[in-house]
Order: structure tokens, then C-alpha cells, then sequence
């Protein structure tokens, strides 16, 4: 792919200037200051997204970018002169000084429902109480209990791995709240309950697939390929968009764990890794000022460890002031103003360009055609590039969807083929749990069985007292309506027999026997 001039060390976005003649050049060592794509519907925002991962990975910088509607596949199959595309590309190469090549990129597929991609898996642990809460919709009783339940799993060694962990451990929580409640703070089986029907409502939606091992290691997101291009790894997420709150959940965790594990870096020639959020506008809707905070934080700091952030939507009022004023780089599709609060929107937008004395950008933001964006990109010393409006070169790939053989062929010769394909179920807090359950049914039972054993030993022993055998029996009556003892009985029954002569000679006869006498 040849350009006109060519330089290495920027990428080609098109051409500005009069008759589009002025190349417009997004420097890549500025690539991790950040940017944004925004604009209306059909005015040419995917087409900017593609040519921009084009560029980052045609210089060696690995990509990662969500497919909402599935147009983005095509980057892993080279463009076509029998494309109906083709003469319109041609001409516009044309205009802008570009030797159009078309050729394919490196990419690689993942899909949280493993469908049209490789696996992609996060544990709970990983999620952590805070994305957990928003994407469950957490009230701020229920975000504390959920709290202490990620707290409780710490100190007593119940890993969270998937949605089965949690909720065996919620379980846990619900039955001891009163001691729990004692440690750390009021716990209240209400919000339990609550918090595991939402996790009813997130598996229903398909949300389990997201939690499990083997997790996604971020390393195979920053791979180039044998020629040195990066790869570019593409999330299919045209059904993860049925479920908005879990695609921004899923994409705001990704970026917070690159901002966690990846070392700082400075400012590097080029960035480690670009990030693409498309649909930006999922990520900022109703949400808490807590998770917006993070979301600021990651933006500000996230591109000392070399990670640039593009952020990719309608509007650029969906982004919230404190995160837009971060984004350097900025591609302006047109913005439609059809309603006073559009037309405030759309000088909004245009304030925050550098002017340009030749037009002005409101018009311009307004007026400009599909394929046409106003563009600032960053200068020398990162200072904001004038205004301009940019006619945005044509891909090199694709344009549209990748046909089901070539996508599974692409998967087949993947690098991390047969990685996480098959889940992984190791012990963890479900597993730990069941058992201590099983432990603490054993050990009941037992004790059941020893207070009856104890039980039966007593009876048998208030039998076996010191009165003697039958002491406590009950005495029976005898012929005249009193209850004598056997041995009582015995004793009456011989002072009777001493009373008549057959009884005296009997004992005479006795006691002859005891003393030799007769």
C-alpha cells in the first residue's frame, strides 16, 4: 500500500486543505492521546474506524474493536476491484493522492457466546463489586452487601470464578447474616435476594458466558503477526448489543484491567495497543458518578502504559466534558441539528476545534458528506491540529461482513485456536461451600446420634440403680390389694409357714443341717 508522501511514522486519514489535496496524518506517537469518532447514522463512521485499525496495524500496533453490526469482519479479507465500491474508491484515491493496494490485515475473533469468535471469559473476581453493581443495577444497599460478599470471599479463601460461585456464596451470606451482620455492618437477606434475582435476570440474558476460566489473558490481545502487523482482535458483539449494559460492562473491565496490569511506558514512538469503544454512548448513560470517575481515571492515565482510547459515537455530547476534553484526535462525521437542543449540541461540538479562517466548522460539522468528516489531529509537542475538512480515504480491506467459511477459516489458523474453547471448572467458592455444607450436615447428624445414644443410656441406667434389680418398676398388686416387693413377699410367705407344724420340722430339719445336729 503506497501513499503519497509516504511516512512511517503516521497514518494516512485522508486529504484536506483545498481540492482535498493536504494530507491529514494522525502521528503515532501521539496515537495514544486518545480520540474520537463521532457523527450521525450512514454518514461514515465505520469506514473511519476500519481504515484507522488499518493504519495502526499496518505500523505494528495491535487493535481491539467491538463489531456491533457485524460490518468489520471484512478486515481480514482484502478489498476487490469487483466491489461496487471500487470505482467510487478509485476516484477518491484519486482526488486525495493515494495509490490505493488493497490487502487483508491480521485479525483475530473473539465472541462472548463463542459463536463467531474464540471465547472470551472474565471471572467475578476480576469483575470485581463495582462493574458487578452497575451492570446489575445495583441500588447503593444492595452495591454494599454485594461489597461484603466479595470482602467475605477474600478472608475466608472462596475464589469467585464464574456466576455459580456467587451465588452460592450470596447463599452463604443470606443463612449467616446475623453473624456477618456483627462483623461488618448490617446485611440484609432482602438485598440478597435482590442481588441474586438480578443475576437470574444477567443468566437469562446470556450474561453467564461472560464469567468463567480459562479467562481472556490480555497478553494474546497484543500480538503481531509474522511480518511484524498487529493484529487486530474483533469482538463480535451484534448479539452482545441486545444486552447494552453488559457490552459497555464487558468493555469498560477490558480497559480497566490493561490500566491495572501493563506497565507504565512514557510515551512511546508508538502505542502498545489501541482501543476502539464503539457506542460509546452505552458506557456514560445513567451512569453512577463512581463509575464515571473510573472511566476518567482509566482515560487520563491509561495512556502512560501506552494504550490509546477511541471512543466512538453519535454525538460527541455523549461523552461526558472531563473525558472528551482527553481525546486529542478527532474525525467529525456530520452531525444532524434538526431540534434546538441538536443545534446547542452542534456548537458545542464546534468549540472545542481550532479554527479555521477559511470556513466556519459549525457549517462545516453540518454540511459535510458521507465519507467528509472535519478532522484535528495532533500536531508537533501534541498541540491541536487545525480544522479541516477531510476527505476520508477508502479502506484497503473488505467493506461489509465476512461470508461464515472465511470467518471460520480465519478462527482455525488463529494463534490462540483451542485456547479457550473448553471451559475450565476448578474448585472454587461453590465447590469450597458444598463441602463445608456437607461437613456441617455430617457433623449435625452426628450429634443427633450421640444425644440419642446418651438419651437411651440413661433409661438404661435409671433401671440398673441402687435399689436394686426392678427398683423403679412399677410393684404389683398381690391377692389382698397391696404391692410387695418379690423378696417382701418371700418373708411373709415364710413367717406363715412357720405357724404349722410342717413348717417348724422343716426348719428344725434346716438348722440340723447348718449346726451337725438333728
Amino acid at each position: 500500500m503506497t501513499e503519497h508522501p509516504v511516512e512511517a511514522d503516521s497514518i494516512f486519514v485522508g486529504g484536506g486543505g483545498e481540492g482535498y489535496g493536504v494530507p491529514q496524518r494522525l502521528l503515532l506517537k501521539y496515537g495514544n492521546r486518545h480520540g474520537l469518532i463521532a457523527g450521525a447514522t450512514g454518514t461514515g463512521k465505520t469506514v473511519t474506524l476500519q481504515i484507522l485499525a488499518e493504519g495502526f496495524s499496518a505500523a505494528g500496533v495491535p487493535v481491539f474493536m467491538a463489531d456491533v453490526k457485524g460490518d468489520l469482519a471484512g478486515i481480514a479479507a482484502a478489498g476487490s476491484p469487483a466491489h461496487k465500491l471500487h470505482e467510487a474508491f478509485a476516484k477518491r484515491s484519486a482526488q486525495i493522492g493515494l495509490d490505493l493496494q488493497y490487502r487483508a490485515f491480521p485479525v483475530i475473533f473473539w465472541d462472548l457466546f463463542g459463536q463467531k469468535g474464540h471465547p472470551v471469559r472474565a471471572t467475578v473476581d476480576e469483575m470485581g463489586p463495582l462493574l458487578l453493581s452497575r451492570l446489575l443495577e445495583l441500588s447503593e444497599p444492595q452495591e454494599g452487601v454485594l461489597n461484603v460478599a466479595f470482602r467475605l470471599s477474600d478472608e475466608e479463601g472462596l475464589p469467585l470464578l464464574d456466576l455459580k460461585d456467587l451465588q452460592a456464596l450470596l447463599t452463604f451470606v443470606a443463612e449467616n447474616a446475623e453473624d456477618i451482620s456483627g462483623r461488618y455492618g448490617l446485611v440484609s437477606k432482602d438485598s440478597v435476594g435482590a442481588i441474586q434475582r438480578r443475576l437470574l435476570v444477567l443468566e437469562n440474558e446470556g450474561g453467564a458466558a461472560l464469567f468463567g476460566e480459562p479467562a481472556l489473558d490480555l497478553a494474546d490481545l497484543m500480538t503481531v503477526d509474522a511480518s511484524g502487523a498487529g493484529r487486530i482482535s474483533i469482538l463480535a458483539a451484534d448479539r452482545l448489543m441486545n444486552s447494552p449494559r453488559l457490552y459497555a460492562t464487558f468493555l469498560l473491565w477490558l480497559l480497566s484491567e490493561l490500566f491495572e496490569l501493563l506497565p507504565e511506558v512514557g510515551d512511546p514512538d508508538k502505542p502498545k495497543l489501541v482501543f476502539f469503544f464503539d457506542e460509546a454512548h452505552l458506557l456514560f448513560t445513567d451512569a453512577p458518578k463512581a463509575l464515571i470517575s473510573k472511566v476518567e481515571q482509566v482515560a487520563r492515565l491509561i495512556r502512560s502504559k501506552g494504550v490509546g482510547v477511541y471512543f466512538i459515537t453519535q454525538n460527541p455530547a455523549d461523552v461526558p466534558d472531563t473525558i472528551l476534553g482527553q481525546l486529542g484526535n478527532r474525525v467529525q462525521h456530520a452531525l444532524r441539528a434538526f431540534t434546538a437542543k441538536d443545534q446547542k449540541d452542534l456548537a458545542k461540538a464546534a468549540e472545542t476545534y481550532r479554527p479555521n479562517p477559511r470556513f466556519a466548522i459549525d457549517a462545516a460539522i453540518r454540511d459535510v458528506g458521507t465519507g467528509e468528516a472535519v478532522t484535528s489531529l495532533l500536531e508537533a509537542k501534541g498541540v491541536p491540529g487545525i480544522a479541516e475538512r477531510t476527505l476520508v480515504r477508502p479502506p484497503s480491506s473488505q467493506v461489509g461482513p465476512l461470508d461464515e467459511a472465511a470467518r471460520r477459516a480465519v478462527m482455525a489458523a488463529s494463534p490462540v485456536a483451542g485456547k479457550y474453547e473448553q471451559p475450565l471448572d476448578r474448585e472454587s467458592a461453590f465447590e469450597k461451600l458444598r463441602v463445608r455444607s456437607e461437613a456441617a450436615a455430617r457433623a449435625a447428624s452426628d450429634q443427633e446420634e450421640r444425644q440419642a445414644e446418651e438419651k437411651r443410656t440413661s433409661e438404661r441406667a435409671r433401671r440398673y440403680d441402687a435399689g436394686g434389680y426392678g427398683a423403679d418398676r412399677p410393684k404389683r398388686s398381690s391377692g389382698s390389694g397391696q404391692s410387695d416387693s418379690i423378696g417382701t413377699a418371700f418373708a411373709k410367705s415364710f413367717a406363715r409357714q412357720l405357724g404349722t407344724r410342717s413348717g417348724q420340722a422343716l426348719v428344725r430339719g434346716i438348722l440340723g443341717s447348718i449346726f451337725g445336729k438333728r
